[in-house]
Parts: structure tokens; sequence; C-alpha cells
């Protein structure tokens, strides 16, 4: 399973002069935050446990950041860095981290940053025959980038620059890699110049054309830009689903894998949340936990399963909220009155309160009223899913 990514962080940043004369270039600040914050924010959302951060230029900082992100301690994320020894290029830089590398594994670039579904990059050609499986990205202006071209879902071409002015296909800086890429590696080498071309001859590298948001810091204009764009893109929409009922067949207190059972369409549902950039979060009532039925452990070993499952369909939850507690408890310890449990709003407003939520253009999927009127407490719409498939029912609603 994907759970491993490296970023690369060894660049000069040339084009953006003094600024970049003593600092790496992904540790200048955007937004008032280094700007690998949002790459390690990302990957700690979509559920990467381990990051290497791939170090040439000032690594010492790369090291002290590493050191004391917070973003690494909120998701729970292994980090270590990776120094190559001389300047070796981004693809050097890559075949000195060989011996950690996990047999599967991401590799983003460390100065740009494209708004998608990380754990997308899973068609066909990938599954097939391709080393690398590549984000792609259509801009208006591809004349300062190298462009791709595709024959269906595989790269035919890397060129350094578009055949003529105007829109193009460019490389968004995202790749799902195989430890096969060691082979086509060495100790001094461009990953861009040299190793990508030489795998697309051979029919290797799978493209995948996305449409979200897209920046890249490397020159003056689009490091100010994203000063303002980054921030207001990190605020985003979300959709909270209820759990029994909306993701999973309701058999009554389902607090075990063996009970659970999928709805139909919910990974789909969810998958295409992710696509569409949305937060997705699962808010769950669990009273069969103060009912002694099943325990807070059983629970997250549950979620986690979903979590696993979600991951194989190339899907996730961002996070997840529920409430073990009732007013009729039989556990003596969970006989509460909570704000947390539906109908009233406070697993919502706990999320909201720890991410970035668009509230006014955010919902709630749930089945019965009691999850309805929670997300009118909340302050976000709330939509009656009366069971059927989920994924049709979200592509219903304009979400997917």
């Amino acid at each position: 399973m994907l759970k491993q990514a490296m970023i690369l962080c060894g660049g000069l940043g040339t084009r953006l002069g003094p600024r970049t004369a003593a600092m790496p270039k992904p540790l200048l600040e955007v937004g008032g935050a280094p700007f690998l914050d949002v790459l390690m924010a990302e990957l700690g959302r979509h559920g990467f446990e381990e990051v290497v951060l791939l170090a040439a230029f000032e690594a010492d900082k790369v090291r002290a950041y590493a050191e004391a992100s917070v973003v690494a301690r909120r998701f729970g994320m292994r980090v270590h860095v990776a120094v190559e020894p001389d300047r070796a290029g981004t693809g050097g830089a890559l075949y000195h981290a060989r011996d950690i590398a996990a047999s599967e594994f991401l590799l983003l670039n460390g100065d740009s940053w494209l708004d998608t579904n990380l754990l997308g990059l899973t068609d066909d050609a990938f599954s097939r025959s391709a080393v690398v499986a590549m984000a792609a990205r259509e801009i208006e202006d591809a004349s300062r980038y190298g462009v791709l071209e595709l024959d269906g879902s595989v790269v035919g071409a890397f060129l350094e620059r578009p055949r003529q002015p105007g829109p193009g296909l460019v490389n968004a800086g995202i790749y799902r890699v195989r430890d096969e890429i060691f082979a086509h590696l060495t100790p001094n080498c461009s990953f861009e110049r040299d190793v990508l071309p030489a795998l697309a001859a051979a029919g290797k590298v799978a493209a995948t054309p996305r449409s979200g948001f897209f920046i890249d810091i490397g020159i003056e204009e689009t490091f100010t830009a994203a000063q303002v764009d980054v921030p207001a893109r990190l605020t985003r929409p979300a959709v909270f689903l209820d759990r029994d009922g909306v993701v999973n067949e309701d058999a009554g207190h389902v607090g075990s894998i063996d009970r659970f059972v999928w709805i139909e369409g919910a990974r789909e549902a969810i998958r295409a949340l992710n696509d569409r950039g949305y937060l997705v979060f699962l808010v769950t009532n669990q009273a069969g936990v103060a009912r002694g039925l099943y325990g807070e452990e059983d629970v997250r070993v549950l979620h986690a399963h979903v979590q696993a499952e979600l991951r194989e369909a190339g899907a996730h939850i961002d996070d997840i909220r529920y409430c073990p507690f009732h007013v009729d408890a039989a556990v003596p310890a969970y006989r509460k009155d909570s704000d947390w449990r539906k109908p009233r709003p406070g697993m919502l407003r706990d999320l909201m309160a720890h991410w970035r939520v668009n509230r006014e253009a955010s919902c709630l999927i749930g089945d019965q009223p009691t999850d309805i009127a929670a997300a009118e407490a909340a302050g976000v719409r709330g939509h009656r899913f009366a069971g059927g498939n989920l994924h049709a029912f979200v592509a219903d609603l304009g979400l997917a």
C-alpha cells in the first residue's frame, strides 16, 4: 500500500534571486508558513505515514525543519532527510535515497503544488507496465515549461518547450514510482531531462491529466501570487458523512470488521469527492460503546480497515469523529449528555475548528433526522440519503 513519499528539496532556486541565496526554495514562507508545510499537510491528510526530504543546498535547514515540523506531528508522520553527497541532480538525489525507498512511493517536486487526489495515480497503464505514473496539468501558457504528449494514458514524448505558443500539458511534479526506477538512475542525473524521456521512449511512463489548482513558486511572479492564492485554496468545502446507513449498511451497532458492509457506490462516492477537492469527514454516533457492545479500540480498528479499503480504491477520509457517549449508557464511564452526540453539532464544530473549512460551501449527508438537525445546528446544509447508490446520490447533488 502506498504509504511513503519523497519530496525534492535540493534545488538552488536561482530565478528567485536573493530570496534563495541562503534558503532552500521549499522552505520559503508562503502565506506565513514554509511552502513545504502545504505539501506535508497534503500528504498527511491523504494518509501517508513516512516522508523523505531529499536535500542538498542548505541541508541543515531542511534537517531543522524536519525535526521541528508541526505538520508531521499533527498527522503522526515519520520524517527522514536524505542528503546527496554532491550536487547530484534530481535523479541523483533519488538514487542516493534508494536504500530507504519503499517498493512503491510518491515523489513530489518541493516547489510546486497541484491540488489533486494524491491516491488517484492508479490507471491501467501503471498497473500493467509503467515504472512511473505522473500527474499532468494543462495550463494556458506553457511557454516556460517542458510539456508532454500523450498517447492515451501513456507518455509518448517530453518536449523542452511546446511546439507552438499557448496551452500545453505540463509535468505537475507528482509521480507514483516503482522501485524499478533505480535501475534507470545514476549517481548524478536529472530525473526530468535524463530519466523520464528514456523511460517514455520505452513506454514506461503513464500520465493522468488533472484539473486542480496548480502553482509553481519558482519565479517572482508566481511566488508573489502564491502568498494570496495558496492560503485561499487551503480553505476548502467539506462533505460530512454519517457512517451507518450512508457509508455502510446499518446492521445495528456495527463495531467490527466482519459486520461492516459497504453501501453500494460508497467508495466511488468518496473517491469522487476526493477528486473534486472536498474535505471528507466521517461523523458517527457510536452508542454501541456506551452499551458495552464493543470498545473504542474496536472502533479505531474498524475505521483503520475502512481507510485501508478506501486507499485500495484511490480514496481516503480526511478525518473522523465519533461519539461513544449516551445519557443511558450501560458503561458508567460513557454515561454523559455529550454535545458530540447528534443531533447536537459538536463533532462537526470540532472538525471545523481543526481544519480550514468553507462552511457556506459544505454539507452533510445522513440517513436520519438527527443527522440533518446536527448539520443545521453547525451551519451547513443537510441532505437525507434514503438508500441506494451513494455515488449516484452524490452526483445528483452536483458534488461529483
